[in-house]
């Protein structure tokens, strides 16, 4: 395929762009750093002398040695709960063990006792729609108290709750996805649910219990004193009540324990028919921040971007010359076939009936999609209108929502409005949705809100006249509120997407997605398996 021929001139906008990206990155990963203490010294310490290992590092233990470990929102919950629960006390990630792509989800006791908030619900939720999409195995490993009670009314009750990471196990397990836990710490209450419904357990002696009630619950309950090991201990339960199947004396034991588990699924094996060899871009990612700066009113060609990111800088553009604000065209990125919607500007009615037309030629050739979004909207105003633009977005829409291959995301600049949504949106379902630091995500960009908000004001006050104290007051409060409401750290804290990644990172992390989606494995019907 023709490679990119990059226009970049390096200079002193390059050079500012650069420094002003630079600083972005610093403060990404100052808070990566900070939530990677977990609970913190104290808690990290108190956690280590009871014999228990670090989560992070459970992961590490488990997973292939020098193996890649695809993290998931680690930023989830960020400035939520006084910044007291970082990762929303719950690890979620992809990771290989025993050369089996799985997902790992891992409660980090140190974070409110491994407690589940609303946004760890969220997170867990979709950890498990990520592995039932991609047909990856769930390993468990469980340290978890429950739901936090304070929060109960966002944890428990609702569809998307407690409750319904439960439901997703069962129908992973019945659709022939193995659910696998370690239990190294206390599993109560709805926390006991997850050993529970999973296809076999291993629990770890003298930590892992399992018990629906803690001893404080029995003693109100019924009256009955008991200690938490007699009640819920990993002999008991290995013994007597046949809930767990493994007894490990350590969890060093327990987690290769789990590792046996997996090399003895007999997985169905993988056939890759569309792979080819890798070749690394023919221009460096690192300059990628020196591109794209931060300001989202400079305009720059996202070609740019794509010959950064994909293999070789090799990139078949679809309709160069009609409907060019939104750039369509075919692609690979490390050795995987990719379909290409990047904008180039605002959407117009010839953009969106391109991008329409491109979808439909990748779902035919089973080519997945990537979506790169910088999108203010679709074009408005009377000549818009008048060219139909309501119904040439719509078929966008259509286009984006029915198309039988994979999606993916990432939100390289700005996200707004209905744009949002024909870029394939978080409401649209992707596979996976990222987000560069630069990036925002609202209804429309502070500016536009704020003249909006301040215009209706103006027209709804009487004839006396506009109070221009009133006026000013409500143009700084809405611009604060889309200002603060529309950083990639305040959606990534809600789960807004799936974590906030470097620009250089982009095509690595692309890579381990588009590997998973090219893995035909066919599983036969199940039925669950239940705890005998």
């Amino acid at each position: 395929m023709p490679a990119l021929e990059t226009r970049l001139r390096t200079g002193p906008d390059f050079d500012q762009n650069a420094a002003a990206y630079a600083i972005l990155i610093e403060e990404l990963r100052g808070r990566h750093s900070h939530v990677l203490a977990g609970g913190g010294e104290r808690l990290r310490q108190r956690h280590i002398e009871r014999g228990k290992i670090p989560v992070r590092q459970r992961i590490d233990t488990l997973v292939d040695s020098l193996s890649p470990f695809l993290e998931l929102s680690p930023l989830a919950a960020w400035e939520l709960y006084r910044n007291e629960v970082p990762s929303a006390g719950i690890i979620t990630g992809i990771g290989v063990v025993c050369g089996l792509p799985c997902m790992i989800i891992a409660n980090d006791a140190t974070v409110k006792g491994g407690s589940f908030f609303h946004e760890t619900v969220k997170k867990h939720l979709r950890a498990q729609e990520i592995a039932f999409e991609n047909k990856l195995p769930c390993l468990y490993l469980v340290d978890c108290g429950g739901a936090f009670l304070p929060e109960q009314d966002r944890v428990f009750p609702d569809r998307d709750h407690f409750g319904g990471t439960f439901f997703q196990q069962c129908r992973m397990s019945a659709a022939g996805l193995p659910q696998v836990s370690a239990v190294f710490g206390g599993c109560t209450a709805g926390g006991a649910y997850i050993p529970a419904l999973s296809d076999e357990v291993v629990m770890v002696r003298g930590t892992g219990r399992i018990h629906l009630g803690g001893p404080p619950i029995v003693k109100a309950a019924i009256n009955e004193i008991v200690d938490g090991e007699t009640l819920g201990g990993a002999e008991m339960h290995t013994y007597i009540s046949g809930v767990a199947d493994y007894l490990a004396e350590t969890e060093l034991t327990a987690l290769g324990k789990l590792r046996d588990i997996v090399a003895a699924l007999n997985w169905p094996e993988t056939h890759r028919t569309t792979a080819r060899d890798t070749r690394p871009p023919l221009y460096d990612p690192s300059e990628l921040g020196g591109i794209v700066g931060t300001d989202l009113k400079r305009p720059y060609d996202v070609r740019e971007v794509i010959a950064r990111v994909v293999d070789g800088s090799e990139f078949q553009e679809f309709k160069p010359n009609y409907g060019s604000t939104l750039v369509c065209g075919f692609a690979w990125i490390h050795g995987e076939p990719v379909g290409i919607l990047a904008n180039n500007g605002v959407l117009f009615s010839e953009a969106a009936v391109k991008g329409a037309h491109f979808i439909e030629l990748c779902d035919q050739r089973r080519v997945p999609i990537l979506f790169l979004q910088n999108i203010t909207g679709f074009m408005v105003g009377s000549e818009a209108e008048r060219g139909g633009i309501a119904k040439h977005s719509a078929k966008l829409v259509y286009a984006v929502s029915n198309t039988r291959v994979p999606r993916y995301t990432v939100i390289i600049g700005g996200s707004y409005g209905a744009g949002n949504y024909g870029m394939c949106g978080r409401g649209f379902q992707p596979r996976f949705l990222f987000s560069w630091p630069n990036a925002r995500i609202a209804t429309m960009s502070a500016d536009v809100a704020s003249a909006v908000v301040t215009d209706l004001r103006r027209s709804s006050l009487t004839r006396g006249g506009a109070d221009e104290t009133e006026l000013g007051r409500i143009d700084r409060q809405t611009r604060m509120q889309f200002e603060e409401q529309s950083t990639p750290y305040y959606a990534t804290a809600r789960l807004w997407d799936d974590g906030i990644i470097e620009p250089a990172q982009t095509r690595d992390v692309l890579g381990l997605c588009l590997a998973l989606a090219a893995r035909e494995i066919e599983l036969p019907g199940h039925r669950p398996v239940y705890r005998m």
